[in-house]
């Protein structure tokens, strides 16, 4: 049909996407495959995120130099090692499990962050205990507002009204089916959705209990992984610097640090995969409805 003075088509390619055909304004007949220009947009965001991934991983490897030779070893004589050493003087095992599992159980309920308990964990328990202590307690942490919020359900609903793109978000993990739910609450666990926040707001979803905790003992999986992994360098690190003949080299401690930072830059990106996921779920949905 006519756009203008510009004629063209819409014709499969090889792949079996449609793609446009122009014929050229001089009417010479030839033609011009013009992309599409939603492939064109998704393109350039996705070349802006990889300039920023990149930029990340030099100013990481900037942030280990900087760590291993001038703030590191202050920071871990005078605050870290302290910390540890009271921590292991005054709870043994059995109780610093208790209050891992206690924190991590009761802080989200309150509002408050429990990533300190989770490094203690992956300091003092490692990844497989220290995981599973936390991961029972998240259990705790994540049921407890879902039905302390169920008796405010519509407060919370009057109150996400102010946040129109927040609420689409969440209007789209109360829709569909059983597995429909278990995604879109997976996808906003792990995309950079306020955590503490959405344990409350999500009642407002009508999202049902089952779906939504497996989804969110499936999507809080990475950031705990890190958040351990993070405990544990900061105890091998703590480590080298109270006994520098036993302890770690500053090469093993870079190459841990870097580590730790290619963990946290894949998180990152998992996350912005999520969020575009999301996006793209959001956008179907008001046309749908539009």
């Amino acid at each position: 049909h006519k756009d203008g003075a510009v004629n063209y088509v819409m014709e499969s390619n090889r792949d079996g996407d449609y793609v446009r055909l122009e014929d050229g304004e001089d009417g010479d007949g030839g033609v011009r495959n013009v992309a599409p220009p939603d492939i064109a947009t998704s393109s350039g965001r996705w070349c802006r995120w990889g300039v920023k991934v990149i930029g990340l991983c030099i100013l990481a490897g900037i942030s280990v130099v900087i760590i291993v030779n001038w703030l590191g070893p202050p920071l871990m004589n005078k605050v870290i090692v302290p910390t540890i050493d009271w921590v292991t003087r005054s709870f043994d095992r059995p109780t610093l499990a208790f209050l891992i599992f206690a924190t991590t159980a009761l802080f989200p309920a309150l509002m408050l962050p429990s990533t300190p308990s989770i490094w203690i964990a992956g300091m003092s328990f490692g990844y497989v205990t220290g995981f599973a202590i936390v991961m029972a307690g998240i259990t705790i942490g994540v049921t407890l507002p879902y039905f302390i919020g169920l008796p405010f359900r519509q407060k919370i609903q009057r109150w996400l009204a102010r946040y129109p793109k927040q609420a689409s978000v969440l209007r789209l993990a109360g829709q569909g089916s059983w597995y429909h739910q278990f995604q879109a609450v997976m996808l906003i666990r792990i995309s950079p959705f306020p955590y503490l926040l959405f344990n409350y707001a999500i009642v407002a979803a009508d999202v049902k209990y089952v779906p939504y905790l497996l989804a969110s003992l499936v999507g809080v999986v990475p950031e705990v992984v890190l958040t351990l992994y993070g405990g544990k360098l900061i105890r091998k690190l703590a480590d080298a610097t109270e006994d520098h003949h036993r302890g770690l080299s500053r090469l093993h401690v870079a190459v841990n640090m870097v580590g730790f930072s290619a963990s946290m830059i894949a998180t990152m990106m998992s996350s912005r995969c999520a969020k575009v996921r999301l996006e793209e779920r959001r956008r179907k949905e008001e046309l749908t409805l539009g």
